[in-house]
C-alpha cells in the first residue's frame, strides 16, 4: 500500500491544557476574563464548538494575550499555595487552567494553517515569542516544579488510579525536559533561545506560504499543458482568474518536491519548469528565501540542547518517544536504506528503458520520473490513472468509504450539520454517533486547496475530550485536493483517497479519546505513535467490502470492475523504491539537521543538504527528497523537528497491527472494537511499547512493512 506522509502539525500548545474548555458556562466570572471577547466564555453551540460567525480577525491578539495573562495568574496561584502540594491542589488545578487560552489557541491554529490572511500572519509572528515566554514562565517556574517533584517522589504512596499516576509522571518529565532543573542563569539563556526559535519558526511558515503562492507556475499557451484533463485545465484557469490573471493557466504548488501533474504533462519543458518551480520556490534571494531562517533555527536548537544537557537536539527531543534515541532511529534506517535505494535504482533502469522505447532520446531526470513511471505502470499492470479517477468522487469516498469503514469497524454513524457556522464555505460538519446512538463529537472536513492554506494535510482538535472538563471532541481534517470548476465533480486520485482515510484515522484517534485529563487525551501522544492509527486506517481503503461500497463511477453508478480493482492491488508495490527512498531522504535530512553539535558553525543550507544525503547514501540523482530542507515545513514550522522518522516508524507499527487483522478475520466489529479499546481510546495513558505489545502479542516487527513495500523481508 502506498504510504503518504501527511502533514499533521502539532498545535502550538502554549497552554498546559491544550484544547480543553469548561463545561460550566458561567462566562467571564468563571474564566476570569476582563475583556469583551467571543473567546471569554465557552461557546453555547453544540459541543462548545466555536461560533465562527462571531469571531473576527481583530479578536485574536487581545484574546491570546488575555488568555496568557489569566493562565499565568492561575499557575502562579498554584505555585504560591502555602499548603503542602497534593495531586488535587496542584496537578488537577493545572489541568483546569488556561481555558480561555485553549479556546482561542485552537481556533487560531486552525485558521493560520487553513484559512490565513495578512492580519492573522502578523498576529502569528508577533505572538510567537510571547507564547514561548508564556510557556517558559510555567515550565521554568521553580516553585511549581518543586510541587510537582514532591508529588512525583511520593506517587507510589498515593491512592490514585493508573491514569492519574501517569499524569504525575508526564508532568514531571515535561518539566524536566523543558529545563525546570536548570540554574537561573541557564534558564534566562533558555528563555532567549525559545523566544528566538518561536519567532523564526513563525517567520519560516509565513515565508513558505508566500513562496508557495508566488511560485505557482503560470503559462500563456494551453499547448504547454498538453496531457492534462479538461477538468485539470479548467481548474488551472480558475486558479489564474482567482489571482487576476486573464487568459492564463496557473498550476499552484503542492508542498512536496514532486508535483501531481508531472505524471500527466507530455511537454518535457513544462515538466522541467513545474519541477524547478517547486525545487527553487524558497531559494530566490528574496523575502521568501528561507535559508537564513533555517540556519538560525538549527543553530539555536543545537545550543538549546547543549544547555539542557544533551549532545544534540534530537537526543533531547526523543526522550519521550518510542524510539528514545537518535541511534535507534539510525539503526532502523539502516535496515531500510540499502533495499530501498536498490529497488529505486532498478525502477530507474526500467524507466530509462521505457524512455528508450519511446525514442525520447533523453536521460532520466527527476521531472521525468512520474511521467514515464506512469507508462511503465500501464505496461506492467495495465493501470491508467485516468481509468481510476471516475470511480473516486470525493463525497462518495467520504460517506460510502471513510464513514462506511468506521461504521463497519466501530459502529459509528454520521449526520451532516448545516446549522453550525464554518470558517470557509467549502467546510462541512458532521455529528458523530456511537453504536448505541449516543453522541461522540463533531467532525469538520476542509478538503480543497487554497492560496491561503498551508500545504499537506492534517488533523486537529477544536475541543479536546476530557471527563474532568465534561467535554466531547470536536475534530477537523484539512487537505489540499484540487477544487473542480463549478458544476464539475470532485474526482480524486487513489493517493487522495488514501489521504482521506489517513486523516480520518487521526480523527478516530481523537473521537475515541476516553481520558480523564485533557493533557493525556486522544492524539496528545508521542510523534512516533501518533501516526500509527492514521496509517493503520489507510488499509481499509482497499478492503473489498469497503472499496465495493464507494468505488462507483460518478456518471453510470456502476461499481469499479473487479479487473480494475485487481490492477490497483497488484500495482500496490509499484514505484515503492522511489517512494521509500524519497521519504528516507527527507527523514535523514531532518535527523542530521537535528544532530548538529552546538559548537557547529552556522550552516550553508544547500551544502549541508548535499553532504547529508551523500553521507547516508541517499543522494540518488533521479530521486530527490520528498521535502528539501528549504520547504520542509514539518520540521521548521510544524512540530516534527527530529520527528519526521515517525511516519516510517509507525508504518512498521501499522503494517504489523494490520497483519493481526488479516490473521483474525479482517474487517469485523469484534476486531474493530478490540483495536478501539486497546489502541484508539487509550490516549497517552500507558507506555506506547506496552500498548502495542498488548494488542499484537509481540514487539513491532519490520517484516510486514517490508512485504507491503515489496522489499526483501528480514529473516
Amino acid at each position: 500500500m502506498n504510504k503518504l506522509l501527511i502533514l499533521m502539525p502539532i498545535l502550538a500548545i502554549v497552554a498546559v491544557t491544550a484544547g480543553c474548555s469548561n463545561q460550566n458556562k458561567s462566562g467571564t466570572e468563571q474564566d476570569g476574563s476582563t475583556i469583551s471577547s467571543p473567546f471569554a466564555n465557552a461557546s453555547t453551540l453544540a459541543y462548545e464548538t466555536p461560533d465562527f460567525d462571531q469571531i473576527k480577525d481583530k479578536d485574536f491578539q487581545p484574546a491570546l494575550e488575555e488568555g496568557m495573562k489569566i493562565q499565568l495568574a492561575e499557575m502562579n496561584k498554584i505555585a504560591n499555595n502555602a499548603k503542602a502540594p497534593t495531586f488535587e491542589n496542584t496537578l488537577l488545578q493545572m489541568e483546569r487552567s488556561g481555558q480561555m487560552l485553549a479556546r482561542v489557541n485552537a481556533v487560531f491554529n486552525l485558521l493560520t494553517g487553513a484559512n490565513t490572511n495578512p492580519v492573522l500572519q502578523k498576529v502569528q509572528e508577533e505572538t510567537a515569542p510571547k507564547f514561548a515566554a508564556h510557556r517558559d514562565a510555567i515550565y521554568l517556574n521553580i516553585k511549581l516544579f518543586k510541587r510537582i517533584a514532591h508529588i512525583y517522589n511520593s506517587r507510589k504512596n498515593l491512592k490514585l488510579d493508573p491514569e492519574s499516576v501517569h499524569l504525575i509522571e508526564y508532568y514531571y518529565q515535561q518539566f524536566q525536559l523543558a529545563g525546570a532543573s536548570l540554574s537561573e542563569t541557564d534558564k534566562a539563556a533558555l528563555k532567549k533561545f525559545n523566544a528566538e526559535e518561536a519567532s523564526l519558526s513563525a517567520k519560516f511558515s509565513n515565508q513558505l506560504m508566500a513562496a508557495n503562492k508566488a511560485g505557482a507556475m503560470v503559462v500563456s499557451n494551453a499547448d504547454e499543458l498538453a496531457g492534462l484533463s479538461q477538468g485539470e485545465l479548467d481548474a488551472a484557469i480558475e486558479s489564474a482568474k482567482a489571482n487576476k490573471l486573464e487568459n492564463k493557466w496557473q498550476i499552484p504548488l503542492q508542498n512536496t518536491t514532486q508535483q501531481p501533474l508531472l505524471q500527466s504533462l507530455t511537454n518535457r519543458a513544462t515538466r522541467e519548469k513545474l519541477y524547478n518551480a517547486a525545487w527553487n520556490r524558497t531559494e530566490k534571494n528574496d523575502a521568501n528565501d528561507t535559508r537564513k531562517t533555517i540556519a538560525q533555527i538549527a543553530k539555536i536548537r543545537a545550543e538549546k540542547a547543549r544547555l539542557l544537557g544533551f549532545k544534540s537536539y534530537a537526543a533531547w527531543k526523543l526522550q519521550d518517544q518510542m524510539a528514545k534515541t537518535p541511534e535507534a532511529v539510525a539503526t532502523f534506517f539502516a535496515r531500510l536504506v540499502p533495499s530501498a535505494t536498490a529497488k529505486a535504482k532498478a525502477e530507474a533502469t526500467d524507466i530509462q528503458q521505457e524512455i528508450t522505447v519511446q525514442k525520447a532520446g533523453i536521460q532520466l531526470e527527476p521531472w521525468d520520473w512520474n511521467y514515464y513511471a506512469e507508462m511503465v505502470r500501464k505496461k506492467k499492470y495495465d493501470l491508467d490513472e485516468g481509468q481510476i479517477k471516475p470511480y473516486f468522487e470525493l463525497n462518495k469516498v467520504l460517506k460510502d468509504g471513510v464513514f462506511y469503514a468506521a461504521n463497519q469497524l466501530y459502529g459509528l454513524t454520521f449526520k451532516e450539520r448545516t446549522d453550525l457556522p464554518v470558517y470557509q464555505k467549502d467546510v462541512k460538519v458532521y455529528e458523530v454517533f456511537d453504536k448505541d446512538g449516543s453522541t461522540v463529537g463533531l467532525f469538520y472536513c476542509d478538503y480543497f486547496k487554497r492560496d491561503n492554506k498551508n500545504g499537506g494535510a492534517w488533523m486537529g482538535n477544536l475541543v479536546d475530550q476530557s471527563k474532568l472538563m465534561g467535554t466531547k471532541p470536536v475534530i477537523y481534517n484539512v487537505c489540499n485536493f484540487t477544487k473542480p470548476a463549478d458544476g464539475q465533480p470532485a474526482l480524486i486520485s487513489f493517493d487522495d483517497v488514501t489521504t482521506m482515510f489517513h486523516e480520518f484515522g487521526h480523527g478516530l484517534h481523537g473521537l475515541f479519546a476516553s481520558q480523564q485529563y485533557p493533557s493525556l487525551s486522544g492524539t496528545n501522544v508521542a510523534r512516533d505513535f501518533v501516526e500509527f492509527p492514521s496509517q493503520f486506517n489507510e488499509h481499509w481503503a482497499l478492503d473489498p467490502k469497503v472499496l465495493k461500497n464507494y468505488a462507483v463511477h460518478y456518471k453510470t453508478g456502476e461499481a469499479m470492475p473487479q479487473l480494475l480493482v485487481d490492477k490497483i492491488k497488484k500495482a500496490g508495490t509499484f514505484n515503492q523504491g522511489y517512494r521509500l527512498t524519497e521519504l528516507l531522504a527527507a527523514a535523514s535530512l531532518d535527523m542530521q539537521w537535528h544532530t548538529l553539535a552546538a559548537d557547529s558553525e552556522l550552516q550553508q543550507v544547500n551544502d549541508f543538504e548535499q553532504a547529508a544525503l551523500k553521507r547516508t547514501k541517499l543522494n540518488l540523482a533521479a530521486v530527490p527528497p520528498r521535502y528539501r530542507t528549504t520547504y520542509f515545513s514539518h520540521i521548521w514550522g510544524g512540530g516534527y523537528a527530529a520527528g519526521y522518522y515517525a511516519y516510517l516508524w509507525t508504518e512498521m507499527l501499522d503494517d504489523d497491527a494490520y497483519s493481526w487483522f488479516e490473521e483474525n478475520g479482517g474487517l469485523t466489529r469484534e476486531n474493530g472494537q478490540r483495536f478501539r479499546d486497546m489502541i484508539l481510546s487509550k490516549g497517552n495513558t500507558e507506555d506506547y511499547n506496552k500498548l502495542f505489545l498488548d494488542f499484537r502479542g509481540h514487539d513491532p516487527k519490520i517484516g510486514p512493512m517490508q512485504k507491503n513495500r515489496g522489499l526483501p523481508v528480514d529473516k
